[in-house]
């Protein structure tokens, strides 16, 4: 049976500490089931759909840019 993989810090860092902008000390605290569960959320929603245009024009005339 091999050994288990090390933990990928750097990934964890640069997403915790890069991709979701937590200062060092909140991304230090946090569990690896915390970070685990902000990334699935962060996949999530980076897979969500971008909306039709016709709903994108209507939420721009709903709520135009002042």
């Amino acid at each position: 049976m091999s050994p288990p993989a090390a933990f990928p810090w750097g990934e964890a860092m640069a997403f915790g500490l890069g991709r979701l902008g937590w200062p060092p000390d909140r991304f230090w605290a946090a569990t690896p089931r915390e970070l685990a569960a902000a990334m699935r959320a962060w996949r999530h929603d980076a897979r969500r759909e971008v909306p039709a245009r016709a709903t994108l024009e209507g939420l721009m005339a709903a709520f135009p840019d002042t």
